[in-house]
């Protein structure tokens, strides 16, 4: 469980810095430089996306169950993901209408990702990883919208094939998850039976 502690705080913390830290960014830029600070970033992320993944691993051997999630839940969190997948999508596919309207659609994916997980798993390491992911992009989500309405730049207008294709794509990838067996090559566990 410590390792997924230190894995959260490493990876989320380094991860808040544009949003919630821009002076501590400022700082590591001047006195590392442009390139020095991208590889203290990309080295603290990895660790702690490691840190994290081991340590969510080994406490999912052993798990100190919080409560049990009714079976509906699991429905839930499928639909949210599909949500999550598209939302994610809109972040890469250029000219579409929900990056127009949204401006940040990779942490609202985030927040529903974790969201929808915390839905229907009941574990405390599970609570600990979706809860702290959460919490994250919430924070990150209202700082970047504070960022937004201080800024002159008004978003590009989103275009309806781009948006159709965002959907498109999202959909694809969710079915991978879902039908196509990612989610249990990455992760383990069939979404609908919680089997591994």
């Amino acid at each position: 469980m410590l390792q997924l502690l230190i894995g959260l705080a490493l990876f989320l913390g380094i991860h808040s810095l544009q949003s919630l830290a821009p002076q501590m960014r400022q700082n590591g830029i001047a006195r590392w430089g442009a390139l020095g600070f991208k590889a203290v970033y990309a080295a603290v992320s990895v660790l702690g996306l490691y840190l994290l993944v081991h340590g969510y691993s080994q406490a999912r051997l052993d798990p100190m169950v919080l409560w049990t999630p009714p079976r509906g839940m699991q429905h839930a969190t499928i639909l949210l993901m599909w949500l999550s997948m598209v939302l994610l999508l809109a972040s890469y596919v250029p000219g579409n209408q929900i990056k127009a309207k949204l401006r940040h659609p990779m942490t609202l994916s985030v927040k529903v990702w974790a969201l929808g997980h915390l839905l229907s798993n009941g574990n405390l390491a599970d609570v600990l990883l979706f809860g702290c992911f959460l919490i994250w992009a919430v924070l990150v989500f209202r700082a970047a919208r504070k960022r937004d309405r201080h800024s002159l730049h008004s978003a590009p207008e989103g275009k309806i094939v781009s948006t159709l294709i965002t959907v498109a794509l999202g959909t694809g990838v969710w079915a991978a998850f879902l039908m196509g067996g990612l989610h249990l090559w990455l992760v383990g566990v069939m979404p609908f039976t919680r089997a591994g």
